[in-house]
C-alpha cells in the first residue's frame, strides 16, 4: 500500500514537511481500511478518530505526581475520565515502554532492562517486535499516518542497533530522541538524519522542541486520513532540568511524609531491608530537591498539552479526537528509606496516572477499573476498528469502559515482573558493598541487584485488593499485601495469610508469567468462572512446582 514518504529536507521549526490534503486512496488501501471498520464508527459514514497519546518519564500517581498539571487535569481528567487503577507490568522504562508499544507482558516481548543486552531496542527487538507494534499496524492495515516524538527506548540510536538512521516500521513521521532522556545538548532522528541540539532554551528545550514540531504535524498533514500521534517527554526524569521560568516554582513543597517515608522495610526483600534507616540529612535533602525539580519540569508538559488540545480545537478536530496521558512507571523519593528511583514492586513504582478525553467519553468520571499499559494498544487499535483478534496482544481494550458500557465483564488482576540488575564488579564510590548490587546512590543505599527479581499478582476485587510477590532468590520470598488495611504496604502478610489462599495466588502467578494472548486474559483467583486445581500445584514427581524465572530471556 501507499505510505506516506519520511520528509528529507530540514521542516519548518523542525516540523514536517508539507503534505498535499484532499488526495484520494488508492484501491488497495480503501481494500485494507476494511479491516479498521467498527467500533470508531467509521462503517457509519462517519470520520474515523484521531489518537494521541502523550507519554510522561517516571511520573508516579501515588506520590501526587499529577498535582502540578493542572492544565492537563482540567483539559482530560475533567473532560473525560481518570483511571484510580492504572498500572505498569513492570517498573523500569525500556520494558513498560515495549509493554506499552507491543501489549505484551514483559515475559512475551522479552525486553527485560535498560541495555541492549537487555533488549532494549535491540536488533531483536526491531526485527521481531516493531513490525507487530499497534502503531505499525495503525499505519499498515488502518491507513493512519503516525507520528512520534520524543523518548523512544532508552537504547534507541546505538550504533551496535542501526543507529539513528533506524526508523521503525509504522512511523510517517519520526522525531525520536538519541538514547535516554536529556533537556539539552542531546540527537535527535528526524526521520533518521541526526540533528544535534544545543542549549539554548527557545531553541533547544526538548519539552518546548516537542511541542512546536507537533503543532506542525498538525498544520501540515493529510487530511485525507486519521492520525495517531504519540508525543513522549522527558519530564519529570533526571536530570531534572526545568525551563527558565519555573526553576523556582514549588519552593516550599517537599517530598511526601507519608506512612511509608523513611521506614525500615521490615519483613521485606533484603535489598529493601538494607536500606539505611533513619535516612542521613544529607539523603533526605537531595530527594527533596529532586521531588522539587521533578515538578518544575512538569509545568513545560502541561504547557505542551494545553498547546496541544488549543491546536486540536482551533483545527476543528477536538471533537473527533481522543487523549491519553499516562506515564511508563512511578517513582519513589524516601519510601522505605529508598532515596529516588522505580523498580520495586510496590504501588508508588507500578501505579501510573492514566487520563483519557474522546468521542462518546462522558466528562468527569473516575473508573476503579484495573488496567494496565498493555490495555493502550489494543484499546487505541479498537477504536481504529481493528480487532485484538487479530494480534498477539496480552492486554485488553478498555473502550468499552470509556464508553460506559453497562454489565461489563472485566479483569480482576494484572502481572507485575521484573528481572534485577547488578554489576560484576565492586562500586569503587561503596567499596563496602559486594558485586552484585547497582543504583547505589545517594549514601550507597542500592535500589537493584541481580536477585531483585520478582513477579507478582496484582489483584482488585469486591473482597480483596491484594498484591502476591514471589521473588527469584535464595529464601524464594514472599511479599503479600492487603492494601485494603494497609495501603502503604507496610506489613507483609505472607506468613499469616490463609494457606488455601496462599497457594491459588501461588498457582495464578505461574499461570500469568507463562501466558500468552488470550490465556493472559483469562479469570483470575476471585472471578466467578475461575478455577483452581490443586493437583496442578504438584510436579509429575510429587514435589510442589515452584515459579520459574528466566535468566536470559533473548
Amino acid at each position: 500500500m501507499r505510505l506516506l514518504s519520511l520528509a528529507t529536507d530540514r521542516p519548518r521549526r523542525g516540523g514536517p514537511r508539507h503534505l498535499p490534503s484532499g488526495s484520494s486512496a488508492p484501491p488497495l488501501l480503501l481494500l485494507l481500511l476494511g479491516l479498521c471498520l467498527g467500533v470508531s464508527g467509521a462503517a457509519k459514514g462517519s470520520r474515523r478518530p484521531n489518537v494521541v497519546l502523550l507519554l510522561a518519564d517516571d511520573q508516579d500517581e501515588v506520590l501526587g505526581g499529577m498535582t502540578p498539571l493542572k492544565k492537563t487535569k482540567a483539559l482530560i481528567g475533567e473532560m473525560g475520565m481518570t483511571f484510580s487503577s492504572a498500572y505498569v507490568p513492570s517498573a523500569l522504562c525500556c520494558p513498560s515502554r515495549a509493554s506499552i508499544l507491543t501489549g505484551k507482558y514483559p515475559h512475551n516481548h522479552h525486553v527485560v532492562n535498560n541495555t541492549l543486552e537487555g533488549n532494549c531496542s535491540s536488533k531483536s527487538w526491531q526485527k521481531i517486535q516493531e513490525p507487530n507494534t499497534f502503531p505499525a499496524i495503525l499505519r499498515s492495515m488502518c491507513g493512519y499516518q503516525t507520528f512520534f516524538a520524543g523518548k523512544y527506548l532508552n537504547e534507541y540510536g546505538a550504533p551496535d542497533a542501526g543507529g539513528l538512521g533506524h526508523v521503525p516500521l509504522g512511523w510517517s513521521y519520526w522525531y525520536a530522541l538519541e538514547k535516554n532522556s536529556k533537556y539539552y545538548n542531546y540527537t535527535l532522528s528526524i526521520n533518521g538524519k541526526a540533528r544535534k541540539h544545543g542549549e539554548n532554551y527557545s531553541v533547544d528545550y526538548l519539552t518546548d522542541v516537542l511541542a512546536n514540531v507537533s503543532l506542525d504535524f498538525l498544520d501540515y498533514k493529510s487530511n485525507s486520513e486519521p492520525f495517531f500521534m504519540m508525543i513522549s517527554t522527558p519530564a519529570p526524569h533526571s536530570p531534572w532540568t526545568a525551563a527558565p521560568q519555573y526553576q523556582n516554582a514549588f519552593q516550599n513543597v517537599f517530598a511526601p511524609r507519608n506512612k511509608n517515608f523513611n521506614i525500615h522495610g521490615t519483613n521485606k526483600h533484603w535489598l529493601i531491608r538494607q536500606a539505611k534507616t533513619p535516612m542521613t540529612n544529607s539523603s533526605i535533602q537531595f530527594l527533596d530537591n529532586a521531588f522539587r525539580k521533578r515538578w518544575q519540569t512538569l509545568l513545560s508538559v502541561d504547557d505542551l498539552v494545553e498547546k496541544l488540545v488549543k491546536r486540536l480545537e482551533f483545527n476543528g478536530e477536538l471533537s473527533n479526537t481522543y487523549i491519553f496521558y499516562t506515564s511508563d512507571n512511578g517513582y519513589h523519593t524516601g519510601q522505605f528509606s529508598l532515596p529516588i528511583d522505580k523498580r520495586q514492586l510496590y504501588e508508588f513504582d507500578i501505579k501510573v496516572p492514566l487520563l483519557v478525553r474522546g468521542p462518546g467519553i462522558k466528562p468527569n468520571q473516575t473508573s476503579k477499573m484495573l488496567v494496565a499499559n498493555i490495555d493502550l494498544g489494543p484499546t487505541i487499535l479498537d477504536i481504529a476498528g481493528y480487532s485484538l483478534n487479530k494480534t498477539q496482544m496480552d492486554g485488553m481494550s478498555f473502550l468499552p469502559i470509556l464508553k460506559g458500557t453497562s454489565n461489563l465483564t472485566w479483569r480482576s488482576d494484572i502481572l507485575v515482573e521484573y528481572q534485577g540488575e547488578g554489576r560484576n564488579v565492586t562500586d569503587p564510590t561503596c567499596p563496602s558493598l559486594s558485586p552484585g548490587v547497582s543504583q547505589c546512590f545517594p549514601d550507597c543505599v542500592c535500589e537493584d541487584a541481580y536477585n531483585n527479581t520478582y513477579a507478582c499478582v496484582r489483584t482488585t476485587s469486591e473482597l480483596w485488593d491484594l498484591q502476591y510477590c514471589e521473588f527469584d532468590d535464595q529464601e524464594v520470598f514472599v511479599e503479600v499485601y492487603n492494601l485494603t488495611a494497609d495501603p502503604h504496604q507496610i506489613n507483609n502478610i505472607a506468613k499469616s495469610i490463609d494457606p488455601e489462599l496462599l497457594g491459588k495466588m501461588n498457582y495464578r502467578l505461574m499461570m500469568l508469567q507463562s501466558c500468552s494472548g488470550p490465556t493472559c486474559r483469562t479469570p483470575g483467583v476471585f472471578d466467578p468462572g475461575y478455577r483452581f486445581d490443586p493437583r496442578l500445584m504438584f510436579s509429575s514427581h510429587g514435589s510442589i512446582r515452584t515459579r520459574r524465572f528466566s535468566k536470559h530471556l533473548l
